[in-house]
């Protein structure tokens, strides 16, 4: 089992020993762990094999350690089966929706015999549920939202998770036997080579000479596959134990390009390029690119890639190629969704995209002085490991009573100890910041005094999130006025596949930025990834700039930004575009900006 299903069947365990109201400090130990498993880069099967001592890692005692060999090595835990016995497992489905969490889902279980997410909507729009202890019309309301967002998101993978589930495949796969017949090229097409935020399924295309049985067996025999949905000669399909389905493609060599171009997609580009093509009396599909001739079917030819009926043959060994053929230069596949890529390609130069070698800092990360898990010093030294310039802590305010923010009083002890720091520290600057909530008027929680001492002020809205939309929009621009805040950390609030984003007029509050001279964040954090594409992509357009950064909570989230660079590339933004690739002198002078307006 990889990390992320071992943390999905722990977190699962602790849920339903909420439910049951079993010892909480027990429920603590498994929370702590599922947090250490996630945050791991080693996978614990790697562990397991080399007999490591997993009672080294944090949070993981003698009786975690076994419960995580026995997944390693059976795929199961028994203890979870002893606990399904008496709590019904669907009630973590129930868990899981905003609103209801263990303490309500055990009263609609035993007062409703509610135990799945089906029941419970049946339920809500009985008016059942509505008078329970702890359910008023409000939380219906929210639960009924919530269970909308869950069967939009059912049976969908956020990014980082299928990264996680794919990367073992493909080291399996790129192990299959045969010289001749092997695995010569793989990759990954689909919504996951496009970078989406979720991903549905997973199409894997490989490169090998036909016929490849011994590719096909080394597919279907992967350790995490749980059920074989069809295995042909050049195509099959898998179930894995997570639940992610995965398509198989075998390709020979010279229709590889053609393939991984049309099952990369998106179909709205796909159909784009094809009616291009078609007008240069090009006809483009999954074999490659042929000259159209009299004599060629209406369908374009055979579904095994012969040649027979497609005409003559232009391209298709390489993207490029396809490309070529129809007068353009190639497209980054984060750009191939119909949103103007094809136009542009034609017409002149497409955009120089971010990379992550451009990021010089992370401007949004939390220490033990709030909630993070790692002192300033650690998340410092962990920056300049990544090869950044600089970088900001970046705190919580004290609104969020469950985090111990900073406090005014708490504000000059913290940055004593960043000065302290610094001192230890050569080639790397470290600013200071805060994460400062916006309140229910627009003001901040924060004194004006400490917010004048700061060097950057990250604003974010984490509470009062069910307001209307000329509200809140009116909340974020009010708090965007204040002469010292520089960046709109997570904008819309959006958790994927668990919150929506708060109702919020975002082109009204990037035209606010843009005359404000505030920038707006994309939070890397691949549970959010806010803001979406689109809307960093107008805030391009209004001039506005973007912060890339992680909001890491421990060292080993810093790595998220990359999720950060690839959602910003889908949004065709480029390095100048971005506040933190600026020199440290550079970003100094931003800072200034406000200074220089009000002046």
């Amino acid at each position: 089992m990889e990390n992320i299903e071992i943390a999905a069947v722990l977190d699962e365990l602790a849920d339903l020993l909420e439910i049951k109201g079993s010892n909480p400090f027990r429920i603590r130990a498994y929370r702590n762990a599922v947090r250490t498993i996630r945050g791991l880069t080693p996978t614990l099967a790697a562990m397991v094999a080399e007999g490591d001592d997993l009672t080294e890692l944090p949070a993981v005692g003698k009786d975690m350690s076994s419960h995580i060999v026995e997944l390693v090595q059976t795929g199961k835990l028994a203890r979870l089966d002893e606990v399904a016995a008496e709590v019904p497992r669907s009630l973590g489905q129930l868990v899981k929706l905003d609103g209801v969490g263990p303490k309500k889902a055990k009263k609609l279980w035993q007062s409703l015999d509610v135990t799945t997410v089906d029941e419970l909507e049946v339920a809500l729009k009985a008016g059942q549920v509505e008078g329970l202890d702890g359910f008023g019309a409000t939380s219906v309301s929210k639960i009924l939202t919530s269970i909308d967002d869950f069967r939009r998101y059912s049976g969908r993978f956020l990014l980082s998770q299928v990264d996680e589930l794919i990367g073992p495949l493909l080291e399996h796969m790129r192990g299959a036997s045969g010289v001749k017949r092997g695995v010569q090229r793989i990759e990954v097409a689909g919504s996951y080579r496009r970078r989406q935020e979720t991903i549905g399924d997973v199409d894997l295309l490989v490169q090998a000479e036909l016929p490849a049985p011994d590719v096909m067996e080394r597919f279907t025999t992967f350790g995490s596959v749980e059920r074989i949905v069809s295995a042909g000669e050049t195509r099959g399909s898998v179930v894995l134990r997570s639940g992610l389905e995965v398509d198989l493609r075998i390709i020979p060599e010279i229709s590889f390009g053609a393939a991984l171009h049309y099952f990369t997609g998106s179909k709205e580009h796909n159909v784009a390029l094809r009616q291009l093509a078609q007008g240069k009396g090009l006809r483009v599909n999954e074999w490659g690119v042929y000259r159209v001739t009299e004599e060629m079917t209406p369908d374009g030819g055979a579904e095994d890639g012969a040649t027979k009926d497609l005409g003559e043959r232009i391209a298709g060994e390489t993207e490029e190629s396809v490309f070529e053929a129809v007068g353009m230069p190639w497209i980054s596949p984060l750009l191939r969704e119909n949103r103007g890529e094809i136009e542009v390609a034609l017409e002149g130069p497409l955009p120089d995209l971010v990379t992550l070698e451009d990021i010089q800092a992370d401007l949004h990360m939390h220490s033990t002085w709030s909630d993070g898990k790692f002192s300033i010093e650690d998340m410092a030294r962990a920056c300049e490991a990544r090869g950044y310039r600089y970088l900001a802590i970046s705190d919580h305010s004290p609104a969020l009573a469950m985090v111990q923010g900073i406090t005014p009083e708490k504000a000059a002890d913290q940055w004593k100890e960043i000065d302290n720091v610094q001192e230890g520290l050569d080639g790397i600057t470290i600013f200071k910041s805060l994460e400062v909530d916006i309140l229910r008027d627009g003001s901040l929680d924060m004194t004006d005094e400490v917010l004048e001492g700061l060097d950057l002020v990250i604003i974010s809205v984490h509470s009062l999130m069910d307001m209307d939309q000329a509200t809140m929009t009116d909340r974020v621009i009010t708090a965007m006025q204040h002469p010292n805040v520089d960046i709109v950390g997570h904008p819309t609030g959006r958790l994927l596949g668990r919150r929506e984003p708060f109702r919020l007029d975002m082109d009204e509050v990037l035209r606010a930025a843009s005359e404000l001279d505030v920038a707006v964040e994309i939070n890397a954090n691949p549970n959010r990834l806010d803001l979406s594409d689109i809307q960093a992509r107008r805030a391009k357009e209004l001039g506005v700039m973007i912060s890339i950064n992680t909001d890491a909570h421990s060292v080993q989230r810093l790595d998220h930004m990359s999720y950060g660079v690839d959602q910003a590339r889908r949004a065709w933004i480029e390095k100048d575009d971005v506040l933190n690739t600026m020199t440290v002198d550079r970003f100094r002078e931003w800072l200034l900006r406000r200074e220089k307006l009000t002046a």
